[in-house]
């Protein structure tokens, strides 16, 4: 998966544009050409691999109208943080595949949302399947980003993730190393579990803005790294042999202070891990005022599309490996534009 220009991944299919990891999301982002494609993962009470970017579900299906499915709603602590709600590991896969998806931001996306409750959930093995048949028919090769979601949490509750996902993969063929592969989290400990099942591939630490990965909470308390200090330049060294490249979220690069403030960067965090042979991809890149910072936010209101182009061309100029896009017909224009 090495090439001149980033990687464009379509993250969680084309969620600009269809419910995110809906199957028109998907076969939308494939048509349009990325890369790659992004599905998360959270586990189902039977141990199938969901493709659902949380593990509570009311935001992004239609299980909360499920008059059957009522007292399946309750509160649980999920990588030390309260939620309220439904979740997959308290449904098994056939449940699960009865619920239809929703358009997580109808606010923003109101053309998205007309799509809502017509397409079932997908399991892992769906994509996977769904990407390499994109593959044959289009004549290139189109990866798969896996990300592994709430790890520690999973295990706790007898649902490790690290070995279920080393099956799935075999067993839809995408273990040989003749597909492009990653696997990334926010935990290193799943990353390292993975790996040392052998499933080739590039793995890669996810790195938030602020806060600390739930792992390293777990086993070191408060004297854990923070994701901050993973991306000093002495963080990073911790990382060389570990992992192969981080992921980060767009502020990393951009040092805006917070999300629609005034933007100080570009940070030196790409030339940084380059310089010590890691790979960087980050996210998310969208165009919508909401998500852009103060210096590209345009007339209108969130939902209207900023300078998006100027604010993506920064991020371009500091030799990142790959990009998350929700629009991927945006970003595979602007990407292949200067290739």
């Amino acid at each position: 998966m090495n090439r001149r220009s980033p990687l464009v991944i379509g993250h969680r299919g084309a969620p600009g544009y269809r419910p995110e990891h809906s199957r028109s999301a998907y076969d939308l982002a494939l048509a349009m050409g990325v890369d790659a494609v992004e599905p998360d993962v959270v586990v189902s009470k039977d141990g199938v691999l969901v493709v659902r970017h949380e593990n509570e579900i009311s935001g992004t299906t239609d299980v909360a109208d499920r008059p059957e499915f009522a007292t399946r709603r309750t509160t649980k602590i999920v990588d030390g943080a309260s939620q309220t709600g439904w979740f997959t590991e308290d449904f098994t896969w056939d449940e699960l595949s009865t619920l239809r998806c929703r358009e997580r931001l109808p606010e923003l996306r109101g053309s998205s949302a007309s799509f809502d409750d017509s397409q079932p959930v997908l399991r892992l093995r769906d994509v996977l399947d769904l990407v390499r048949a994109a593959g044959l028919e289009q004549g290139r090769e189109i990866g798969v980003v896996v990300e592994i979601k709430h790890a520690s949490y999973f295990a706790g509750i007898g649902l490790g993730i690290a070995p279920l996902l080393a099956a799935e993969l075999a067993d839809a063929g995408w273990a040989s190393g003749a597909l492009p592969l990653v696997i990334e989290s926010f935990e290193r400990t799943v990353l390292e579990q993975v790996r040392a099942t052998g499933i080739p591939g590039s793995f890669i630490y996810l790195l938030a803005a602020a806060g600390r990965p739930f792992d390293q909470l777990i086993a070191h308390g408060k004297a854990a790294a923070t994701y901050r200090h993973t991306a000093t330049p002495a963080g990073l060294d911790a990382l060389v042999g570990v992992v192969d490249g981080i992921s980060v979220d767009k502020q990393m690069i951009l040092a805006p202070g917070k999300l629609g403030a005034a933007m100080t960067g570009p940070t030196t965090v790409v030339a940084d891990a380059h310089a010590r042979g890691l790979r960087v991809f980050t996210w998310t890149l969208r165009p919508e005022n909401r998500f852009l910072v103060r210096e590209y936010r345009g007339a209108g209101g969130p939902a209207e599309f900023g300078d998006y182009e100027s604010e993506w061309a920064i991020i371009r100029d500091t030799g990142v490996d790959g990009v998350f896009v929700d629009h991927a017909d945006l970003g595979v224009e602007f990407f292949r534009r200067e290739a």
